[in-house]
């Protein structure tokens, strides 16, 4: 029985015309790009343009996206910390990323010779939202927030103050977008960026 969604008929989904629009104006993966979305549209899935990416979505709920970063393009699966990996390829972007988990890929090549495993991630990622599965994520308090990030944060008026105030669900998407950046310059562009939302007791994408 499947729980938190209706059972779905297999079949070839649709093509958004958004994400041709993407794929268009895409240089540096565009093959790989086009290659994958292929293998994804057999999934019968819902093509979305979700964060400027193509997303592949059941009943609203996200399931994978395809994205590219200068070294590899990648699929990200929104709750692959829940899947088996048997061929231990997926990745975990950084410490702090609790859910998502990518695939990633660095020529065409690499994916053609790959699609039967593709294939078998993207049909267990299916199955695992079919069967209403959630990350039981960490609450703020678990945390082990980087000095730098404290550091920033209390060079703000008011913000540390406000920060503590946010539900836990909200503190936790700071935490982990804040954690996720590499460079201090970005690290104080973020927190600059969040700051009036913070101090108006808003979540990160609210």
């Amino acid at each position: 029985m499947v729980k938190g969604h209706e059972r779905r008929s297999i079949g070839v989904t649709p093509m958004n015309r958004r994400v041709d629009t993407f794929l268009s104006k895409e240089t540096k993966w565009r093959e790989e790009f086009e290659t994958l979305r292929a293998i994804a549209l057999e999934t019968g899935l819902t093509e979305d343009l979700k964060w400027g990416q193509p997303c592949y979505t059941l009943d609203g709920a996200n399931i994978y996206l395809i994205h590219g970063f200068k070294e590899y393009c990648a699929i990200l699966f929104f709750k692959g910390a829940l899947m088996k990996d048997p061929k231990g390829i997926l990745i975990q972007q950084t410490e702090n990323v609790q859910s998502s988990r990518q695939l990633r890929f660095k020529s065409l090549a690499e994916i053609t010779k790959a699609k039967k495993i593709i294939k078998s991630y993207l049909t267990e990622a299916i199955k695992i939202e079919e069967a209403g599965l959630k990350v039981e994520f960490k609450k703020p308090a678990d945390f082990e927030i980087p000095k730098e990030i404290s550091v920033q944060i209390k060079k703000i008026p008011g913000l540390s103050v406000a920060f503590k105030k946010l539900t836990p669900g909200r503190q936790r998407a700071y935490v982990l977008h804040f954690s996720s950046a590499k460079q201090l310059k970005t690290l104080e562009a973020r927190i600059a960026k969040c700051t009036p939302g913070i101090l108006a007791g808003k979540g990160l994408n609210e």
